[in-house]
């Protein structure tokens, strides 16, 4: 019944703080969001107001451009320049005319062109000729001789037309003629204001955006929203070749213009909730205070932590200790459990190999589980894999990384068995060796080839992945437990034909010969024909020391059977040369000899061995 109270008790008393921690994080996160738009939307209106200046940019340079190329490019506008005799061509006349309409009709935003010729004081338009004294735009013009014009764009203004009911607001450059610097005229070209800023137009939402554009003079361009109160400015981009000033911002709203009168006042109130949710927790923790007090007499009644610095010290300190002595000496004994595992279970893999304490092995199999249950020991056999050239690997890796190679292998090995259908339990038999039990069912002969094709695997997988060679010395399969002993001899012994087996191998106890099949006369006789012929000098004794390694690997011997009978060779050669001088009997029982023996015992097939005695 306490338990239930005190579950409600510490519901109620900390629920309203986590309400109240909600709301202020989700006001201060609608604060953050709120700035991340603001900073976001500044961007995003950056690149767009520089997109329209740009566009207008390219839009004014392009027709610029198309003014220059006309003018260099085509002979009429210099010919009329050129014509002064009183009496104007007509055709001439009117190709200029035509000329300068294709001109202005290429293009939406060009308003009007027109040529002043200097000589007559003549100006050209669409229309015809214009005398220059009753010429509508002739302020222009004279501003332009006169040097005090703009170099390049104007301002926006507005341009006086004879056929035009309501003069049209244009921004115009001129260019001397010929170009570039020429005396004969002026070429100007104006740009429809309208035709410009309605390209502007497209390029923003005027329900979201603001944008206002003045020219160089400070004269209102375009605006957006003139009316607009509640616009917020965010950017100022100044273009290059119109020389415009754009303002660009959003229009906030009501609801963006709530969001910021309010965010400081949501912050205020965030602070005042965070102290009062601290002295609400102060208050409420004073008042649970009373179990605490209960689970600590609870504690040390039965005495689960004795501490010399007396009752007053800090009660979760207490229980804290209590619990991290429970946690060790439950993870010490989960540590001694598995290792006494570990240890057991390698125990028993080495009786059973051994054939030792085979009655109750059923039993401990059971207990221990090292195998999967249900397992069949119909056909069992031994495999021995031995790690080539321990000594460079005990010298290759550390302590630490060795035993963690060993444990690798151990698993690699185990898993590669149960990929081929066998029950496989390795355990590591000595330092450099690791015994392997496969149990499987079926024929004798699908076994073994079973077996082989797992060791040969292993012997695929470590190299590859672990970059390690492997001896495999695979022992006969057998019936039952009871005669795993002698599967286990087998691959041993299998494993003490390395030499002949070459440094990489997978050796089949069953393939090896039987004690009938290594006589050693024939060597013995084959060795002493070698040091007639090298103690004669004939020449033959090479072809009879290829001879000889033939027939050992031939014979398939014992390591250690070939390392005597070859240590025989070197006695016979000893006692034939040895009295011819002192420089031969160091290679027998000198400095020399005990580094070829060294060699000897470290070779690690019968090629290297070859190599060895051909080289001496």
């Amino acid at each position: 019944m306490f338990r239930g109270n005190w579950y409600r008790r510490l519901l109620l008393s900390y629920f309203p703080i986590f309400l109240l921690t909600v709301t202020l994080l989700v006001f201060l996160s609608f604060i953050v969001i709120n700035e991340t738009s603001r900073k976001v939307t500044a961007k995003a209106d950056l690149f767009s107001t520089t997109q329209v200046a740009h566009t207008v940019d390219e839009s004014l340079t392009e027709i610029e451009y198309e003014l220059l190329d006309r003018l260099q490019g085509e002979r009429i506008y210099s010919s009329f320049l050129n014509r002064f005799d009183g009496n104007e061509d007509p055709i001439a006349l009117y190709d200029v005319v035509q000329a300068l309409n294709a001109f202005a009709g290429s293009n939406e935003l060009i308003d009007s062109v027109y040529i002043y010729r200097a000589i007559d004081g003549q100006v050209l338009t669409s229309n015809g000729l214009v005398d220059l004294q009753s010429f509508a735009d002739r302020p222009f013009i004279e501003q332009a001789l006169a040097g005090s014009g703009p170099s390049g764009w104007s301002g926006v203004r507005t341009l006086a037309s004879g056929t035009a009911d309501t003069p049209a607001s244009v921004i115009s450059i001129y260019k001397r003629t010929p170009i570039p610097f020429g005396k004969q005229g002026l070429t100007v070209l104006n740009v429809n204001m309208y035709a410009l800023l309605r390209q502007v137009e497209q390029t923003i939402n005027s329900g979201v955006s603001y944008l206002k554009i003045t020219d160089s003079e400070g004269n209102v361009v375009y605006n957006s929203a003139p009316d607009a109160t509640d616009a917020r400015i965010f950017n100022t981009v100044r273009s290059e070749r119109a020389r415009w000033t754009y303002e660009s911002g959003i229009l906030q709203g009501q609801l963006f213009g709530w969001v910021s009168v309010i965010s400081y006042v949501w912050i205020v109130i965030g602070i005042l909730i965070v102290v009062l949710a601290v002295v609400y927790i102060v208050y409420i923790t004073r008042k649970n205070y009373k179990p605490i007090r209960l689970l600590m007499n609870r504690i040390e009644h039965v005495q689960l932590t004795k501490d010399s610095s007396g009752p007053d010290k800090d009660e979760l300190s207490m229980i804290d200790q209590a619990l991290q002595r429970l946690i060790r000496q439950t993870s010490e004994y989960e540590n001694e459990h598995r290792e006494n595992l570990l240890i057991a279970r390698r125990q028993l893999f080495i009786e059973i190999v051994q054939g030792e304490r085979l009655a109750a092995a059923d039993k401990r199999l059971r207990k221990l589980k090292p195998l999967p249950e249900g397992v069949s020991f119909e056909r069992v056999a031994v495999v021995v894999a031995e790690i080539a050239n321990f000594g460079d690997f005990q010298r290759g890796f550390s302590a630490g990384d060795q035993s963690a190679l060993k444990f690798a292998l151990q698993n690699v090995l185990q898993e590669l068995a149960r990929n081929e259908g066998l029950a496989g339990w390795a355990e590591w038999i000595g330092s450099s060796r690791m015994g392997i039990l496969v149990a499987m069912g079926g024929e004798e002969k699908a076994a073994k080839d079973t077996i082989r094709r797992f060791a040969d695997k292993g012997l695929e997988w470590v190299s590859g992945h672990l970059g390690m060679t492997l001896l495999f010395g695979v022992g006969p399969v057998e019936r039952g437990l009871d005669r795993i002993q002698h599967s286990c001899r087998a691959a041993v012994e299998a494993l003490q034909h390395k030499l002949s087996r070459g440094k990489a191998a997978v050796i089949m106890s069953d393939e090896l010969p039987g004690e009938s099949g290594r006589g050693w006369y024939g060597h013995l006789q084959a060795m002493a024909e070698l040091v007639k012929e090298f103690r004669l000098s004939t020449g033959d004794w090479r072809i009879r020391l290829d001879g000889i390694f033939a027939s050992l690997e031939a014979g398939c011997l014992k390591d250690g059977e070939i390392r005597t009978l070859l240590q025989t060779m070197l006695d016979m050669l000893e006692r034939e040369l040895g009295d011819v001088s002192e420089s031969l009997t160091e290679y027998f029982k000198g400095k020399q000899a005990e580094q070829f023996a060294q060699k000897t015992e470290n070779s690690a097939s019968l090629e290297q061995l070859k190599s060895l005695f051909s080289s001496i």
